[in-house]
C-alpha cells in the first residue's frame, strides 16, 4: 500500500452488521434491499488487481465556518459488486455506458443452488437447475435478470472462504474456487430464454476454475451483462422483486462499480 494513501477503515472498525443483516428501507417504490458489497479496505477484486484505495484529500471546517469533505478514489473496473459490460469478453460488445437500461431495470428471478454449492464449491450451475427452478416457479420470464443464489455471499469479505485463496498475482488465479454458470447453461439461456442480465453472488459469473471463461463468452456474444459479487440474495423471493443495478456510467469501459438495489414485493 502506498504511504500516501489512506483507507477508508471507519466503516469496518465501528463493527459494521453482516451483509445478511442489513435491513430493507422502506421508498416510494416499496420496501428496497441493497444489494450492494460496500467499497472499503476489506472489498474483494481478482488476485491480479489492487484493493480499493480511498486517498484523503479535504476534510475538516473551513474559515468561512462551513464543512467541506472531498477526496479521491483508485479502483479497477472489475472488484467489489460491479458490472461486467459485454465489451469485457466480446470484442464489438457494449461498453459501460451503452447497456440499456432495460438489462439494469428488471423483474429478478432467483435460483437457488446453495445446497449444491455448499457440497462443491466448483458448482456449475447447470440446465437442469434452470428448468426445477422453472417446474416450481414458472417459465423465467422476458426480460428477466436471473440472479443466482449460491450462498458464497454469506463468506463475505473472508477472501480465502469467497475466493478459495488467499494469495494474490497471477499464480492465485489458478487456485480459485467458487460456483459459477455452466458454460451449457449459458448456451440454453441464450437459445431458449431471453433473459436482461444474469447476477451472482461470487466473484465471476463462470467458475472459479474456469480457465476459459467460456460463460463470459456466450452471454456477452448475446449482448447479455453480468453483476457479480452482489449481496444478500438469500434475502429475495424467488420471483416478484425488481432489480435496479445502475453502474456508474464509463465511457468505453468494460465495466464498473455497481449500486444494486432490489424493490421487493408488497407482503401478502
Amino acid at each position: 500500500m502506498r504511504p500516501r494513501f489512506l483507507i477508508a477503515l471507519a466503516f469496518a472498525l465501528a463493527g459494521a452488521p453482516a451483509a445478511s443483516e442489513e435491513a430493507a428501507t422502506p421508498t416510494a417504490l416499496g420496501q428496497a434491499l441493497d444489494l450492494t458489497h460496500a467499497f472499503d479496505e476489506r472489498t474483494i477484486y481478482w488476485p491480479t488487481e489492487e484493493g480499493f484505495l480511498l486517498e484523503r484529500g479535504t476534510e475538516g471546517r473551513t474559515e468561512a465556518g462551513y464543512w467541506y469533505a472531498a477526496h479521491r478514489m483508485r479502483l479497477a473496473e472489475h472488484g467489489g459488486t460491479h458490472l461486467d459490460a459485454p465489451s469485457h469478453f466480446h470484442e464489438g460488445g457494449s461498453t459501460a455506458e451503452r447497456v440499456p437500461l432495460d438489462r439494469l431495470i428488471a423483474r429478478a428471478v432467483v435460483v437457488d443452488v446453495r445446497e449444491a454449492c455448499a457440497q462443491d464449491a466448483n458448482y456449475a450451475v447447470a440446465v437442469a437447475d434452470l428448468e426445477r427452478f422453472e417446474a416450481a416457479h414458472g417459465r423465467i420470464p422476458d426480460g428477466a435478470a436471473l440472479l443466482l443464489l449460491t450462498g458464497f455471499g454469506a463468506r463475505w469479505p473472508d477472501r480465502a472462504r469467497y475466493l478459495g485463496t488467499e494469495e494474490r498475482g497471477a499464480g492465485a488465479v489458478a487456485k480459485l474456487r467458487f460456483p459459477g454458470l455452466a458454460p451449457a447453461a449459458a448456451r440454453w439461456l441464450v437459445a431458449e430464454r431471453r433473459i436482461a442480465a444474469v447476477g451472482i453472488d461470487t466473484a465471476s459469473i463462470d467458475p472459479g476454475r474456469s480457465k476459459r471463461f467460456e460463460t463470459h463468452q456466450i452471454l456477452f456474444a448475446a449482448e447479455i451483462p453480468a453483476f457479480e459479487n452482489l449481496a444478500r440474495l438469500e434475502r429475495l423471493p424467488a420471483t416478484g422483486a425488481t432489480l435496479i443495478a445502475l453502474p456508474m456510467k464509463i465511457a468505453g469501459g468494460s465495466g464498473g462499480p455497481l449500486r444494486a438495489v432490489a424493490i421487493l414485493p408488497p407482503v401478502q
